[in-house]
């Protein structure tokens, strides 16, 4: 997804017949869950609605109360900044035993082993971070390091992955020199590539913080603590008075961490968060001491995380742990396989697909329209417009996706429709946040130009700065394509049916033997998805 350009690759014909049929898959699951999925509209829910939307207005703002906010606020502040910290140590390995480069550069005779390696790294990054929860409660019991454990498996190899790309599309030439030149290999790496790929990989760092905190607040429906779970608690005794509080408490924690984030990559300039940028990799004084500044502000805030919630390591290596694995192993051993548990498994394999191509499709249709509305270098409409679709999009991706499902819930039956809406909700938020800053990017001297010849604001939209950002706003909706399917999960919480609904009904009665299969399916759905976006997204060298 990286080194997006405007001209069209060679290869146009058969990514035209891509788009095409991702079109069609589209409009086909849009006909199938309206026409063939029986009544969609629940009118006796408007009120339970009226109800929840009168409660933003009255908060529950008591002292207690608000006591018991601030400190679910740092428990998932905390877990969010271990959480990353882990997942960042264990991506930055992966990603540089995964990445194409060091096969062919250190160990021409392993390709296979590398590519063994990506295999590998494909299968936690499938599994949700709520699926990986709800396992390793079984094995390491309710404790903080269940969170964080649930947090570092899947995003460090998602870290892996993207770390990997990014030194993988990282330009060559110094380190060819070097190497040419007689510089040992991991010098030259050293000196020829991490300069240039350094500040892509700090800005990608501060994106995975921020869908760290997200996280965070999901896992906490799983009984992780902070905002999710005082959240879940509040929703099941319908005290929608404590839950906008808690509402309000989440979308100021998600706004102060998304300006913290912004303001640091500024002052690093890395402000793209996915494109390569080769040319400003040069280390200026100020631009070293906000570096130096920014990673002793963020040693000091894991010491301070890994000391608030108190994880207790020694669970790691409990006997607990082997005595799962035993009753998972032995399980696995008298699964059977039908045909009609794999015609059932297929029916919810094509319902996930639908769900998150719907999910993704109202995702990426609302979030190009928000952040051009959002964005600082566009003239505004209308008074306010900015700091209104500001907000809009930070509502959106702060409430979590299962809570965007209840709501939706209220007036719509369960169903694939319904969760596809609360996906398409909360990553509306995040696409528009990411194209958002896209649109900041852009290089004003084109603009200028078509300005300069007369062009209306009109045409230099539509002629220049569309053009200009399509490319990115296509490649970000078809990677968060890839988190919608994997989000599926836990929108079957709430019964918003596919894989995921009977994922949880497996674990909930402990069938491990089914979750294998499950999961499975998951697998295959992430690789079909990832290796269909990704030639999607690829751009010839």
């Amino acid at each position: 997804m990286f080194r997006i350009s405007l001209p069209l690759p060679r290869n146009v014909q058969p990514k035209a017949w891509g788009f095409s049929l991702f079109g069609l898959a589209i409009a086909c699951s849009l006909i199938d869950v309206t026409v063939q999925g029986g009544a969609l509209f629940n009118g006796q829910g408007l009120g339970t609605l009226g109800r929840f939307v009168g409660a933003a207005f009255q908060p529950n703002l008591t002292t207690d109360f608000l006591l018991l906010t601030c400190q679910a606020t740092l428990t998932t502040f905390a877990y969010a900044i271990c959480g990353t910290f882990l997942s960042l140590v264990v991506g930055t390995i992966g990603g540089l035993l995964s990445a194409k480069l060091l096969w062919e550069t250190i160990f021409p005779q392993g390709k296979r082993l590398g590519s063994g390696i990506r295999l590998l790294l494909a299968v936690p990054r499938s599994i949700h971070e709520v699926v990986w929860g709800l396992i390793l409660i079984n094995v390491w019991g309710l404790d903080p390091v269940v969170a964080l454990g649930a947090i570092a498996i899947p995003f460090g190899a998602i870290v892996a992955k993207i770390f990997a790309e990014i030194i993988d599309e990282t330009p060559r030439a110094a380190f060819a020199a070097l190497i040419y030149s007689g510089v040992p290999t991991a010098q030259a790496f050293l000196y020829g590539i991490l300069p240039q790929a350094l500040f892509n990989l700090l800005s990608y760092s501060f994106y995975r913080f921020e869908c760290s905190l997200r996280s965070a607040a999901v896992l906490g429906i799983i009984g992780a603590g902070g905002l999710g779970y005082e959240i879940y608690l509040s929703l099941q005794s319908l005290r929608y008075e404590q839950l906008w509080t808690l509402f309000y408490a989440l979308i100021a924690l998600n706004g102060v961490v998304d300006w913290g984030s912004h303001f640091l990559r500024q002052q690093l300039d890395c402000t793209s968060r996915f494109d390569l940028n080769s040319h400003r990799y040069k280390l200026g004084g100020q631009r070293r001491d906000w570096l130096l500044g920014t990673m002793l502000f963020g040693s000091g805030l894991v010491a301070w995380g890994f000391w608030y919630i108190q994880p207790d390591w020694s669970r790691l290596w409990s006997g607990r742990g082997q005595d799962f694995l035993g009753e998972v192993m032995t399980q696995l051993q008298t699964v059977s396989f039908d045909f009609a548990q794999g015609k059932q498994l297929a029916i919810l394999s094509l319902q996930t697909l639908e769900m998150s191509i719907l999910a993704i499709a109202l995702a990426g249709v609302g979030g190009f329209f928000l952040a051009f509305l959002a964005a600082k270098n566009q003239r505004p409409i209308f008074w306010g417009q900015r700091l209104l679709s500001h907000l809009i999009l930070l509502v959106c991706r702060s409430i979590p996706a299962p809570i965007w499902a209840l709501v939706v819930v209220f007036v719509m039956f369960p169903g694939i429709l319904p969760g596809a809406i609360a996906l398409g909700i909360h990553n509306l938020g995040i696409l528009g946040r990411l194209m958002g800053e896209v649109i900041e990017n852009v290089p004003p001297a084109p603009l200028n130009a078509l300005r300069n010849l007369g062009s209306s604001e009109g045409n230099v939209w539509l002629y220049g700065t569309v053009p200009l950002t399509l490319p990115n706003f296509i490649a970000y909706s078809f990677y968060r394509w890839e988190v919608c399917l994997r989000e599926t999960v836990i929108v079957g919480l709430v019964g918003a049916g596919g894989l995921g609904r009977l994922l949880m009904e497996q674990l909930s009665s402990f069938n491990y033997g089914g979750v294998s299969l499950t999961l499975l399916c998951f697998l295959l759905l992430t690789w079909g998805v990832d290796s269909f976006s990704g030639f999607l997204r690829q751009q010839p060298r």
